[in-house]
């Protein structure tokens, strides 16, 4: 291809008519180099159009800093180089595609260092060029670029795309990465601080774990409270420590199939959902970091409350660890075997208080009871926590209660006090479609001597 050169339109060649030199702009401005670049697009565009008027002056860093990129019309240019940082790179652009894309235009334009106004050159043969060159004129240049060296700009373009590729590429990996350690963080955090933005649970959680020792959480067998229902009497915590309860059973005179049941029921471990969810809510409330330990009632074993501390779930009838505190306690959740009747007996009501608080025949009642104490272990090396309800929802209620910053901070306020003392808790609750909604302070008792 034969070398060209530009030469000034304004200097013994024919100007290009406002309507070629339109033309150029446009197809400039929707050009490969400008797709991905709005605000350069319209800097071009908006000078371009400036140029076209009759007259036009020159056009000012003020005036585009205020048309194109929305600054004030009295900014501080010193302070702010907007225009001129774009003003670089749109002259990049352009020469760009005057050197790949443009490379077949008769028509060029550019818009000289220091200034804003574009100026447009037609490109004539290198022959003519210096002849018509006058003597000490200098005539920049826009050579045409070989075939060969138009594939090298592409093949160059294309390399820079990949590249780009590659960095969102890794900018995204890196980005999924950031948001998955934040979501760990918070996590650990959680797991580590459990407590953290809620002062009433803070401090009964910290009286609680403050002998820094284990915590065992001793779900209730259901098979234990399903056999006394079968046989319609209670089982000693004895018997059922040694099994002997099952020893007897055989060698009643219960029918052969009612021996086969109670032999099933005893080979099974069966909990109910109450109980489960109330360990899960005692599992979130203690720290990653205090060890604990959750077993069922038929596998703990007694030398654990000489150094742990403990959380013993449901009643004595499903958890017969609870008689080693029976004595201790006030408000004691029972079960009349005779009538089939769960109840809570208070053995010293004060005036106002029943003395027995019975739940519904009905299956479907919605009102239960249960109480929660919270006492030393036996050796005080540690502190044990009692949840014991009428029935399975009742129990999950006193769970929902000692995890309740509501319900922990204005039983507290009642109180009197910053740190919670031993205590005993009687609610009236409440369900709806077989899930526990809401729980009601009937009665207390504190025992601050016993610290």
């Amino acid at each position: 291809m034969a070398s060209t050169a530009n030469a000034p339109v304004d200097e013994g060649l024919d100007r290009p008519s406002i309507d070629q030199r339109r033309a150029l702009i446009e197809r400039v401005a929707a050009s490969a180099q400008f797709k991905r670049s709005a605000r350069l697009r319209d800097f071009l565009l908006y000078v371009g159009g400036q140029s076209l008027k009759d007259g036009c002056p020159e056009i000012h860093e003020q005036e585009i800093g205020a048309k194109v990129f929305g600054r004030d019309s009295s900014y501080d240019r010193s302070q702010d180089n907007i225009v001129r940082v774009n003003a670089t790179e749109l002259r990049k652009r352009i020469e760009l595609y005057f050197a790949t894309e443009g490379a077949d235009e008769k028509l060029v334009l550019e818009i000289p260092r220091g200034a804003y106004k574009p100026i447009f050159h037609t490109r004539v043969p290198e022959a003519q060029s210096a002849a018509a060159t006058p003597p000490g004129k200098t005539i920049r240049a826009f050579p045409l670029p070989s075939r060969e060296a138009r594939f090298e700009l592409r093949d160059d373009r294309n390399r820079l795309n990949h590249i780009h590729i590659a960095w969102a590429i890794v900018c995204a990996a890196l980005i999924a990465v950031c948001a998955l350690l934040f979501q760990q963080t918070r996590a650990m955090r959680q797991a580590l601080k459990p407590w953290q933005g809620k002062p009433a649970v803070a401090a009964f959680w910290g009286a609680f774990l403050g002998y820094h020792n284990q915590t065992d959480i001793v779900l209730p067998d259901d098979s234990l409270m399903l056999t006394e229902d079968l046989v319609h009497h209670p089982i000693s915590l004895e018997d059922y420590l040694n099994r002997n309860y099952m020893r007897q059973i055989q060698s009643s005179d219960l029918s052969a199939d009612r021996k086969f049941d109670l032999d099933q029921v005893f080979a099974h471990n069966l909990i109910t959902f109450g109980g489960v969810r109330a360990a899960q809510l005692m599992l979130g409330l203690i720290p990653a970091s205090s060890p604990s330990n959750l077993t069922l009632a038929r596998y703990y074993v007694a030398d654990s409350f000489k150094r742990d501390s403990v959380i013993l779930i449901g009643g004595k009838k499903a958890n017969p660890w609870v008689h080693l505190f029976e004595d201790q306690m006030n408000f004691v959740t029972d079960f009349d075997d005779a009538r089939s009747l769960a109840f809570v007996a208070n053995r010293n009501p004060k005036p106002g208080e029943l003395s027995i608080y019975p739940v519904s025949h009905d299956p479907n009642a919605l009102v239960g009871y249960t109480t929660i104490a919270y006492l030393p272990n036996p050796n005080g090396t540690g502190n044990v926590i009692i949840l014991a309800g009428t029935d399975s929802d009742a129990t999950s209620s006193a769970a929902e209660f000692l995890t309740s910053e509501e319900d922990l901070e204005k039983f507290r306020d009642s109180l009197h006090v910053k740190n919670f003392p031993y205590f005993e808790l009687l609610l009236k609750t409440s369900r709806l479609s077989g899930t526990s909604f809401s729980s009601e302070l009937l009665a207390y008792r504190t025992y601050p001597d016993r610290r």
